[in-house]
């Protein structure tokens, strides 16, 4: 590697020999800490060659050097180096790949499993012979390199002691697949300069107590009060409430407005009471069968959405919690959908103010392709959402299937998120606090990069798939061990107790306080606002109440039609048009002025110039559908010179409305999703989804039937989404 930066530098100018020493000095910068060099540097030292089929990565020779002259000034005349010495400065590199061998690997060795049944795979490459280091070397000191321990140099137990720390307890941490330097070092940064275990303060562990309080506290309640009902607990995954309490009220901090949030069953409830602020005899009703649906068919409780305003540090923030079929990963592009359309209404470019969180579980998350195709779309200009945080609650076990090696073919369950580089992070439930941590990190994470991230919490189902289920069955093992094992609010509390954080008296007052306010149906999401904010809400009131086949008057001014026919037909001087597409746009002037009858292509661009002029957003997104399938639309003209674009229907006048339009990649069902999810949020809007040819709607057939035909139905939920399926004849 050394060598290939030599003979770089001898190819170009500003590396050239009179400034080898300078270049030098600063590589070696660049490999102790890639963040202190220039932007320039750092892109120039990343595209360095490396050597083919090496595993090994460069390391800083300054502090071998350091070493040699250490060496060299404590030597006497007629003293010989021994060969241990010199062996010392090897060892050096080795330290820095066993650095190295824990951020790539040390997760697999972590403790995340609180059931410890899971039995990784021995890890060679943690072992300090696997680096030709022993036992002897622990008290010799070495640099630390890029590790942030916060010293230069340490025994290599303390730098042992602390890699174990930060990689291998309740935090594993996948990273090292993103090839971002600055994402992966100030992640790097975030755990290991706390060795991944940050001291909360006394409050904060108090509230998190609380809040883990409150889900046990109401899944035990609503077993005691219907027992052998399905509700789809969270018992188990208790750790999941304070998780969305954190993740919320952090996001808030920043500033955030609205949080919009898909899951399926497992917790759901759980989520609407304790989170969302749902009425506790509400639900209470629902499972008395009281509640009175007022139109459509209905669904049931753990398929409902739900919305409500809770106050953060930085002011009311606003929750929407998606409607949700049994299709359990559906949901997620629907929430991606949801969110742009709120991101487009308050030109919210970056997504700071809207954040999207998916809830998944852990076998679907693994076996659903619509999860691929969600994280596919995520850095798409059409679909992205500046990042989404997606939360996995993995219970280690899908519906009745106790092998893994049947549920998936990877690692992880949440292997599949990696191929956007998504930094991964495994967390054992039963510890509340890196939980928290994890959290923390993987929100700041997306604020800062505007990517998505995984939290895996890792927990266990306490139950059965349902509360009727029988779970021994199929997993024995499994369900000899839960049956002991205490619940997570239990070991939180005998730790907190244990450390003087609270007394035996405050945690036996805060299950009971959070039973009588069950009882007298009370609130209990202690961040609610009462009175929220109703600019929030969108109000689809004025298109209740009308059938599908009512008439409408459609008509429109003919001489302001010419007008419009004739600004769609501008292309600015400069923009080189195609010979084809140079043609349709003559022929269109030629039907503006009369001299042809419009042909249909031109009749639908046109309408679309109508729409936006009385004031109506337009969205357009499928495959191809900026020229149109039938080579018939040519909506987006591209030029010949340099390859940009120009969209005629975005400059037909200032301060005019949106007008989108994307060529999706190859995706039918999360795609439509995505439309569907917009068009719920946005009534004012004309949303359309085109396919490429009409038969490829097939590939999105769960969207058509638990959504659009319907999701008014069972949901009341209503939605303005156009599909366009052009087919010719030999279909």
């Amino acid at each position: 590697m050394q060598q290939g930066i030599m003979e770089l530098m001898w190819r170009s100018s500003h590396v050239s020999g009179g400034n080898v020493h300078y270049v030098e000095a600063l590589y070696e910068q660049y490999l102790a800490d890639p963040d202190s060099v220039s932007d320039e540097w750092r892109s120039y030292f990343d595209q360095l060659p490396r050597a083919e089929g090496s595993a090994s990565h460069d390391v800083p020779l300054s502090p071998i050097r350091d070493q040699f002259y250490q060496l060299g000034r404590e030597r006497r005349p007629g003293r010989v180096v021994a060969a241990s010495d010199s062996g010392e400065n090897k060892k050096q590199v080795k330290v820095l790949q066993l650095i190295n061998a824990y951020r790539f690997r040390g997760h697999q060795k972590a403790n995340i499993d609180p059931l410890g049944l899971r039995n990784p795979t021995p890890v060679p490459d943690l072992d300090l012979s696997f680096h030709q280091l022993s036992k002897a070397d622990l008290d010799t000191e070495f640099q630390t390199g890029s590790f942030f321990l916060g010293i230069d140099k340490a025994p290599l137990r303390e730098i042992v002691d602390a890699l174990e720390q930060t990689y291998c307890r309740s935090i594993g941490c996948e990273i090292m697949h993103i090839v971002d330097t600055e994402e992966k070092r100030w992640l790097q940064r975030r755990f290991e300069s706390v060795r991944s275990a940050p001291k909360f303060s006394d409050d904060v562990r108090k509230h998190v107590l609380e809040r883990l309080t409150a889900a046990e506290g109401l899944e035990n309640y609503l077993a005691s009060k219907y027992p052998g009902t399905k509700r789809f607990g969270l018992e188990g995954g208790e750790s999941f409430v304070p998780m969305m309490d954190e993740l919320i009220q952090r996001a808030g901090g920043y500033g955030t407005k609205e949080v919009v949030i898909g899951m399926a069953h497992r917790g759901r409830l759980n989520l609407l009471v304790n989170i969302l602020g749902k009425n506790p005899a509400d639900l209470i009703d629902e499972f008395d069968g009281k509640k009175v649906i007022e139109r459509g068919s209905g669904d049931v409780k753990y398929h409902q959405g739900f919305s409500s305003n809770v106050m953060s540090p930085g002011g009311e923030v606003h929750l929407a919690m998606s409607f949700n079929p049994s299709h359990l990963e559906i949901v997620a592009p629907v929430v991606e959908g949801s969110v742009r359309a709120r991101q487009d209404r308050r030109n919210d470019a970056d997504g700071s103010k809207v954040l999207p969180i998916n809830v998944h579980g852990d076998a679907a998350f693994a076996g659903q392709g619509v999860v691929m195709e969600t994280f596919q779309m995520s850095q798409t200009r059409a679909y992205k959402t500046g990042g989404t945080v997606h939360i996995v609650i993995n219970n280690q076990v899908g519906f009745t299937t106790s092998n893994p090696a049947d549920a998936r073919s990877t690692e992880y369950c949440t292997d599949i998120a990696k191929m956007v580089q998504a930094p991964i992070f495994h967390v054992n439930g039963d510890d509340p606090d890196a939980v928290i941590h994890a959290t923390q990190v993987a929100l700041d994470y997306r604020q800062q990069f505007k990517k998505d991230v995984v939290i895996d919490l890792v927990c266990y189902r306490r139950r059965g798939h349902n509360e009727a289920d029988e779970p021994s069955g199929t997993q024995p093992l499994m369900y000899a061990k839960i049956k002991d094992h205490p619940s997570s609010r239990t070991l939180y509390a005998q730790r907190l107790i244990e450390q003087g954080v609270l007394s035996e008296d405050d945690a036996k007052a805060m299950v009971e306080t959070y039973r009588d306010d069950l009882v007298a149906g009370n609130h209990v999401a202690n961040a609610l606002v009462q009175e929220p904010n109703k600019s929030l809400f969108v109000d689809w009131a004025p298109y209740l109440g009308h059938e599908w086949t009512g008439n409408a008057d459609t008509t429109f001014d003919m001489k302001r039609l010419q007008q419009l026919a004739a600004k769609m037909c501008e292309i600015p001087d400069g923009v080189d048009v195609q010979r084809q597409v140079a043609k349709i746009y003559e022929d269109r002037r030629k039907m503006q002025a009369g001299g042809m009858g419009l042909n249909w292509g031109f009749a639908e661009t046109l309408a679309y110039a109508t729409l936006l002029d009385q004031g109506h957003p337009i969205r357009i997104t499928g495959q191809d559908v900026g020229r149109g399938t039938f080579s018939h639309r040519h909506a987006v003209v591209h030029n010949q010179k340099d390859g940009s674009t120009y969209v005629p229907l975005q400059n037909m006048a200032d301060g005019q409305p949106r007008f989108t339009i994307h060529d999706s990649f190859l995706s039918e069902e999360a795609v439509l999703a995505f439309e569907y999810g917009y068009s719920t949020t946005a009534p004012n809007d004309l949303v359309i989804w085109e396919a490429q040819f009409g038969d490829f709607v097939n590939g999105a057939q769960v969207v058509v039937d638990q959504f659009i035909s319907s999701g008014e139905t069972k949901w009341g939920r209503l939605c303005g989404l156009t599909m366009l399926l052009p087919h010719g004849y030999e279909g």
